[in-house]
């Protein structure tokens, strides 16, 4: 259940001058994704700024890039919350919308113990047991961290299948892909960390970058699947600045500007995120131009 493949897409939501989301680009967006290297879409996640979006803006989403990449990729739709209740409606929703998966990130801001992040996951899942879900962890912005042994225990429920692994600690990671089995799939969720993360058992990438470089994350990911071990670095090596100028300030500011700089009419982010100042667009748009991105 749940095969999401190596790279998978946190697509941004693109706007209109007036704030509203852009439903056509957003398609444009997905199809031009799903022909370059990315294996399923995850819409409406952080990237795709959720906390500013309405649950209606949300499954619109979800349905216009189903239809965008079908039979191309596919589509993991964002669905937690800080509510129980809540993420267990919105992800009937998008079950009935016809997503491929659930993202559920930890519950932000009330900081559940484990046990209440246990039952809290554990109620979403039997909630919609015929959808794959995948856990996320980012404890950076949720403030709350979802412990191995937890996610081992959530790993035993049938439709929870594997986690985007954001913490940042790889020893964390090491110790959930000890905990547990091997079909339990673990994605990176720092483009920077995907072939470090590779080299403990994760499957791939839930990645920002591959807006721009799907291909080659796919190339990366392949090289080290086949044991090309020195091609697999040269091209993290190659990509790693701009693995880090993605993140030179609050994501998805960067990689918004990086698609306008591309030609992409993807707007502007929503308040309270603001426009990239000059020096990090400065800063990003020599990235870019030495990766011949632009």
């Amino acid at each position: 259940m749940g095969d999401f493949g190596r790279v998978l897409t946190a697509m941004i939501t693109p706007f209109k001058e007036d704030g509203s989301v852009n439903y056509d680009v957003a398609a444009e967006l997905a199809a031009h994704l799903a022909n370059n290297g990315t294996d399923t879409l995850v819409v409406c996640g952080t990237t795709g700024e959720s906390p500013t979006l309405s649950w209606e803006e949300e499954y619109q989403l979800f349905v216009e890039v189903l239809q965008a990449v079908a039979g191309k990729a596919k589509v993991i739709a964002g669905c937690g919350s800080n509510s129980t209740k809540e993420a267990i409606a919105a992800t009937q929703k998008a079950a009935k919308i016809g997503v491929h998966g659930s993202l559920q990130v930890v519950p932000y801001y009330n900081k559940p113990p484990q046990a209440g992040l246990y039952q809290h996951f554990q109620a979403v899942a039997q909630a919609c047991p015929d959808l794959p879900v995948l856990l996320y962890n980012i404890p950076g912005r949720t403030g709350q961290n979802i412990s191995s042994e937890t996610v081992a225990r959530l790993a035993e429920i049938n439709n929870i299948v594997g986690i985007k692994e954001a913490s940042g600690n790889l020893d964390q990671a090491s110790e959930i892909r000890r905990l547990t089995p091997q079909e339990f799939q673990i994605y990176a969720g720092d483009d920077s960390l995907t072939l470090p993360l590779l080299a403990i058992g994760a499957k791939g990438v839930v990645s920002v970058a591959s807006h721009l470089v799907g291909n080659q994350l796919q190339q990366m990911i392949q090289a080290f699947s086949v044991g090309k071990i020195q091609v697999a670095t040269e091209i993290h090596l190659q990509l790693f600045p701009l693995f880090k100028a993605l993140f030179l300030t609050t994501n998805p500011i960067p990689v918004k500007k990086a698609l306008k700089l591309q030609g992409w009419e993807v707007g502007s982010t929503r308040p309270p995120l603001c426009e990239a100042d000059p020096e990090v667009s400065h800063k990003l748009e020599v990235v870019l131009k030495e990766l011949s991105l632009i």
